[in-house]
């Protein structure tokens, strides 16, 4: 079991971030918080995502959203260490 935070940039087109939006909610079983913010006048939108899961789910959510036009993704996964 991995968690980690993966980090969106959307720039440019509204299209974008909804599809996003749709990847996300396809995996909301991994997702455990997400924080948005848009900057409207610049057209870019930031969303940071908290995300619990196996190497392999987290990996593919970051995958299909680095896919998307006009969108940039970085993520940073750990080991998940109980009791700690």
């Amino acid at each position: 079991m991995k968690i980690g935070v993966i980090g969106i940039i959307i720039t440019g087109s509204r299209e974008s971030a909804e599809e996003v939006n749709k990847i996300l909610s396809l995996y909301g079983e991994i997702v455990v918080g997400r924080m948005g913010v848009p900057n409207k006048e610049e057209g870019i939108f930031v969303i940071s995502v908290i995300v619990k899961g196996e190497n392999e789910q987290i990996s593919a959510l970051s995958g299909k959203l680095g896919k998307i036009k006009n969108v940039k993704v970085k993520s940073a996964v750990t080991d998940l260490i109980k009791g700690a």
